[in-house]
């Protein structure tokens, strides 16, 4: 297994406190999602809207109070660059449907939608070096997301490799780092901030581990949890 570690800078732990859990799966293979997958996707959906009648009750969920409140924090405007579980969330609400990506993506979607917890999956190949920070971004440093154009950030929190942000916190992930169909080792990472239980965060975590195996195959080689 390749050597990986992710950390949080000591100002960004002491000032706001997050907190995340991070796994690795190897050898997942890649593909379109099966009906089983689309199934369970689709039993997602319905649970939401059955808990969120409408968009107005999304507001008062304590976790997506909690994640707003820490955009807020880091001086983010939770209004404009949402959450992305709370994406999500309004998307099915309305009565949208989870987007279908690949089996991979798909399964990070479908937990992330029942949990709230916001959830990344990168290509464990095309991170650079061997650790993972949580840190602010660097004036005028380049972030590239997915399906987007480049970006110059200052001082917002992200997640970075030794090259570059692969992760604007809470919120979107890199191009550089997203998974396709050459992809055959995963990085999962479930976001935590205050107010949310570690327990919950961890059990994110746990479950996109588990759909992965069942849904991309693969083996399952690390799990852990950093506060």
């Amino acid at each position: 297994m390749r050597a990986l570690r992710v950390v949080i800078d000591e100002e960004v732990r002491e000032r706001f406190s997050p907190f995340l859990a991070y796994g690795v799966v190897e050898g997942v293979s890649v593909g379109p999602a099966d009906d089983e997958l689309r199934k369970e996707a689709a039993e997602a959906e319905e649970e939401v809207r059955r808990r969120f009648p409408s968009p107005d009750a999304i507001r008062d969920d304590l976790i997506v109070r909690a994640l707003r409140d820490f955009l807020w924090r880091t001086g983010v405007d939770p209004t404009k660059l949402r959450p992305s579980s709370e994406a999500l969330l309004r998307r099915v609400v309305r009565g949208g449907k989870l987007p279908s990506i690949n089996n991979v993506v798909d399964v990070g979607n479908i937990v992330s939608l029942r949990t709230l917890v916001p959830i990344g999956i990168y290509d464990l190949d095309r991170l650079v070096g061997e650790e993972l920070v949580l840190r602010r971004s660097r004036e005028g440093e380049e972030f590239v997301p997915i399906g987007g154009r480049p970006l110059r950030l200052s001082g917002e929190l992200c997640i970075a490799d030794a090259q570059r942000p692969i992760h604007i916190y809470l919120h979107r992930d890199s191009e550089y780092t997203k998974v396709g169909e050459d992809t055959r080792d995963v990085l999962v990472i479930a976001c935590g901030v205050p107010g949310l239980e570690a327990r919950l965060v961890k059990g994110a975590l746990d479950s996109v581990v588990g759909l992965l195996l069942k849904h991309a195959g693969g083996r399952h080689v690390l799990s852990r949890l950093i506060e």
